[in-house]
């Protein structure tokens, strides 16, 4: 029997034109689509009139659907693997699947397609050449750990980081990095209310204790400056 194909398939971050045509194609022909989130998942197929056995992929099962994954793959499926927004394995279920298929020489290929920190970085004016992407920083242990030698690092720093946690980020940086450390915030990123703001850290820690967070952000932190 032919081995079967994974594929990490990226989907919209806020605007549905964001899906390349590729992306379209390989979802049209996946024998099963994994999600995180089979509801959202089943609102952009239904827009783009896709037909796919959809099942769940997230945090809380991905080790056992990992395993069904392998074997799906080894009966000669072509398996998708999709999370809510964006490129899956970034910040997100996706690298169990394709560590396992690596260790077992199976076939899998990451399309290229929407991912929300690259156009947050571009926007936030800082050097792109060289960068440090941290996703969400652990929300207890290792939390300081990591903000401590967030300090010394001069590359640029890139953050996820949730509406509702992102005052007390800002209020971290403060404290680790220094007040007029500069900072990009970028919200909403690919919607209609994408918004990215420049400035101190002060500055923009300021700016969100009037104006109530929303939206998802990717804060961007300017390396240290050996100055």
């Amino acid at each position: 029997m032919e081995t079967g194909k994974l594929y990490l398939i990226p989907t919209p971050i806020g605007n549905l034109g964001d899906i390349t045509l590729r992306a379209l194609e390989v979802l049209k022909t996946c024998d099963i689509l994994f999600a995180e989130d089979t509801r959202t998942t089943g609102i952009l197929l239904k827009h783009f009139q896709i037909k796919t056995n959809l099942r769940s992929f997230h945090a809380h099962n991905e080790h056992e659907k990992t395993e069904q994954i392998k074997q799906l793959i080894e009966e000669g499926k072509t398996i998708g693997l999709v999370s809510d927004a964006g490129s899956p394995g970034i910040s997100d279920p996706g690298f169990l699947a394709t560590r396992i298929c690596a260790e077992h020489n199976l076939p899998f290929e990451a399309l290229p397609g929407a991912t929300a920190f690259v156009p947050a970085l571009l926007e936030s004016g800082f050097p792109c050449d060289k960068f440090v992407f941290e996703g969400f920083l652990p929300q207890k242990k290792g939390r300081q750990t990591r903000w401590e030698a967030l300090a010394q690092e001069k590359r640029t720093i890139v953050l996820y980081e949730s509406p509702y946690r992102v005052i007390k980020l800002l209020e971290e940086i403060k404290k680790y990095l220094g007040g007029e450390r500069r900072v990009s915030a970028s919200r909403e990123i690919s919607k209609k209310f994408h918004q990215t703001l420049r400035g101190t850290c002060d500055e923009i820690h300021t700016h969100f204790k009037k104006t109530t967070p929303k939206g998802e952000f990717v804060v961007v932190i300017e390396g240290k400056n050996e100055k």
